[in-house]
């Protein structure tokens, strides 16, 4: 019996290290975040109106980054793509999440400091 009591103790400390392991793997990645905004860029350079795709992209996004640390990521990759892409206007980059009925509290640009996003 004790032996029991001793695999179930090891098991568990394993389900937990498990969870907590994947806990931590998950967070938002630039590849989760310029596949959500991909379908946006005709809006970011011309403007108009988003095509559905783009909004809901811009929702989707915006539901994966639960925590700080996700939003800050998502800025960091938003910001980065938005640096690297030729073209983009940045006050349409700026109007797109209330464009999509989304509340975004930082501008989307090059020069937005997502170290103060929370």
């Amino acid at each position: 019996m004790g032996v029991s009591k001793v695999a179930v103790a090891v098991a568990v400390v394993l389900m937990v290290a498990v969870i907590e392991r994947a806990a931590v793997v998950e967070s938002i990645t630039c590849g989760q975040v310029t596949g959500s905004v991909g379908s946006c860029l005709g809006y970011l350079k011309t403007g108009g109106k988003p095509v559905p795709a783009c909004c809901n992209g811009v929702r989707g996004l915006n539901s994966l980054a639960k925590t700080p640390a996700d939003r800050k990521q998502a800025c960091n990759c938003l910001k980065t793509l938005a640096g690297s892409v030729k073209g983009i206007n940045y006050s349409f980059a700026s109007a797109l999440p209330g464009k999509c009925g989304v509340s975004v509290p930082y501008p989307i640009s090059p020069n937005t400091d997502c170290a103060k996003v929370n």
